[in-house]
């Protein structure tokens, strides 16, 4: 059924499509007896798949990614389709437009995304009020979902002075998120993958996690890299992961690589820059994953992203020390049902 509506979808531009497809989605969930038929048949049900990690305790495995709900607009609708976790931006200090439309593009031969988007937000104040209002309301709700809050700079300041940006964030945001990821790994803002280096790296973190210890109750924070990082700068990642004793890492964010794609080559290069997910990324975030585990020797939690589709998908990455998984590209092209189908795979596999 979701295939003939997904085609539907595909008939519109990208990005129109995702906003019309929550508005709908909204609209449904805004009548209590629609919405209580959706979590009926959308949203997993069992404890057994509950997650304790991290100090939090995950109803289960499957988030979704961030960049989906940049500014937490649809926190109830995607409660309702059964999202063990949410994570929320990239957020930055001050509104951003983004970039330039169209900015977001579909490959459905490759089942990928490619997307230039370039951290549009509402602004850090903006989202906290929307995130305050959902915290109030479901804060102590058993098995609620968690919030993330992932944060980055503002386009216009320097790289210098980045980490005052994820400060301004971490501060504002932190009595309404249930963790932090920080993001330095997207390809849409010019010179932030620049602060994947170890020094700049150092210098976020270290600043962040002091800000952290000095509250009663620190949150967890977890660093998100591309999957185009070399194995050095994977080993140093590893090294501040321990040394700055954050929570853990994402991986991984979009790639800026166009390899082995089956789309027309004609058609991939008229769309432009942007960061590829989906399926194309699958292996790569995965090998990611692997060096990550076994280098770290299963010292560095994980949490997995990049091209999950199925709970096989999931499976491989769980094998490979993921604690959680995230899908985004995967929830496009499968459609809400795909965490009742994630969990459920998962739960009749033996792990």
């Amino acid at each position: 059924m979701y295939s003939l509506l997904r085609n539907c979808l595909f008939l519109l531009p990208a990005e129109a499509a995702h906003h019309f497809s929550m508005t709908v989605l909204r609209l449904f969930c805004g009548i209590p007896f629609l919405r209580d038929l959706l979590k009926k048949y959308l949203s997993p049900k069992g404890d057994d798949l509950q997650k304790n990690v991290f100090g939090l305790s995950f109803r289960n495995w499957v988030g979704l990614g961030a960049g989906f709900d940049k500014n937490a607009k649809y926190l109830r609708e995607l409660d309702t389709i059964g999202f063990g976790f949410v994570e929320t931006g990239t957020i930055t200090p001050l509104p951003q437009l983004g970039n330039l439309k169209p900015r977001l593009f579909r490959l459905p031969k490759d089942k990928a995304l490619i997307n230039r988007m370039g951290f549009n937000n509402d602004g850090v104040e903006v989202i906290k009020k929307r995130l305050e209002q959902w915290m109030a309301q479901h804060k102590n709700e058993a098995g609620r979902m968690i919030i993330g809050g992932n944060i980055g700079k503002n386009k216009v300041t320097p790289n210098e002075e980045a980490y005052k940006d994820y400060e301004i964030c971490f501060d504002a945001l932190f009595d309404c998120v249930d963790y932090f990821t920080v993001n330095v790994s997207s390809p849409n803002t010019p010179g932030l993958r620049a602060l994947q280096g170890k020094e700049a790296l150092w210098v976020i973190l270290s600043k962040l996690q002091q800000i952290n210890q000095g509250k009663p109750a620190p949150k967890p924070i977890f660093l998100k890299i591309a999957p185009d990082l070399e194995e050095e700068q994977l080993m140093d990642i590893i090294d501040l992961v321990h040394t700055t004793k954050i929570a853990g890492i994402v991986a991984c964010n979009t790639t800026i690589s166009r390899e082995h794609l089956l789309s027309a080559h004609e058609k991939v290069s008229a769309i432009g820059a942007g960061g590829l997910s989906g399926k194309p990324v699958q292996q790569r975030s995965t090998e990611v994953l692997r060096y990550l585990n076994n280098k770290g020797k299963g010292n560095v939690p994980l949490i997995a992203s990049g091209g999950i589709f199925t709970g096989s998908d999931a499976l491989e990455k769980i094998r490979e020390g993921a604690t959680l998984i995230q899908v985004w590209t995967g929830f496009i092209y499968e459609g809400p049902a795909i965490v009742k189908k994630i969990c459920h795979e998962l739960k009749s596999t033996k792990r």
